[in-house]
């Protein structure tokens, strides 16, 4: 990705409580799944986690030490901020780093947990990558996007085919669960709410005062109508897709 590009999303982004769909309902639902111990001490790495929402209600929600890696070092800063004002600065170990180049050593995790990141390096390279770094019945918690009908319109397949190959319905991605080490779970789709009310309202928000910012900037206004055309078709055809939450254990 470009750098400037780059800067620019992190700069409408870093405002937000979320960088993308999720909810606290949703991130309890999903410890609940797991059948995560509260009383027992975790480690957990928490990959892709942005400006923190799910590390700190890992954090708030078990007794844990949290790994919580990210890209993009603007992210971190206000997780570490957000973390040290709640409290919970010795118990989170933010990271800047790639999820294709973690630092990691195998068996080191109880748990690990990615919302709306591992598209990132795509959904098999990733639970097959991070599987080394679960202890053995260690739990992986990942989101993913997700066809949740088995056919949809030309429009919405051609557009999600060209931004992201790796989409696929639920069954097919459990398979990849099962050849990559794991045990499947358990499955749910994260509801609009998630969507609308957690990510995209907010981020619409936040678009004038970006726009502001960066005025005059042709990049800038491209990355802002780009988040509009992609509200717009999620509004049109959020009946064929969603997040999907995947909760699995490794087998050994």
């Amino acid at each position: 990705m470009d750098e400037a590009y780059a800067a620019l999303l992190v700069d409408l982004h870093v405002r937000q409580r979320r960088q993308g769909p999720g909810g606290a309902a949703e991130t309890n639902k999903a410890i609940a799944m797991a059948n995560i111990k509260k009383s027992e001490w975790l480690k957990i790495a928490d990959i892709g986690c942005g400006t923190g929402a799910s590390t700190l209600q890992l954090a708030e929600s078990l007794n844990a030490e949290i790994v919580a890696v990210d890209f993009f070092p603007d992210f971190i800063e206000v997780l570490k901020h957000d973390a040290e004002a709640k409290g919970l600065g010795e118990r989170i170990e933010p990271l800047v780093c790639s999820m294709e180049q973690l630092p990691f050593t195998g068996g080191e995790f109880d748990v690990i947990w990615s919302e709306g990141a591992i598209y990132n390096m795509g959904f098999e390279n990733g639970v097959k990558a991070w599987e080394r770094y679960l202890k053995p019945g260690g739990m992986l918690v990942v989101s993913e996007i997700t066809w949740i009908t088995a056919a949809r319109p030309a429009e919405v397949q051609e557009f999600w085919e060209s931004n992201y190959k790796e989409i696929a319905t639920a069954s097919e991605k459990i398979k990849i669960l099962e050849d990559s080490g794991y045990s499947p779970v358990g499955y749910f789709v994260l509801p609009e709410n998630c969507w609308l009310a957690n990510y995209y309202h907010p981020l619409h928000k936040q678009l004038p005062g970006f726009l502001a910012r960066h005025e005059g900037n042709e990049m800038a206004v491209d990355i802002a109508e780009t988040e509009k055309k992609e509200m717009a078709f999620y509004e049109k055809y959020k009946s064929y897709y969603s997040y999907g939450v995947y909760v699995a254990q490794k087998l050994s």
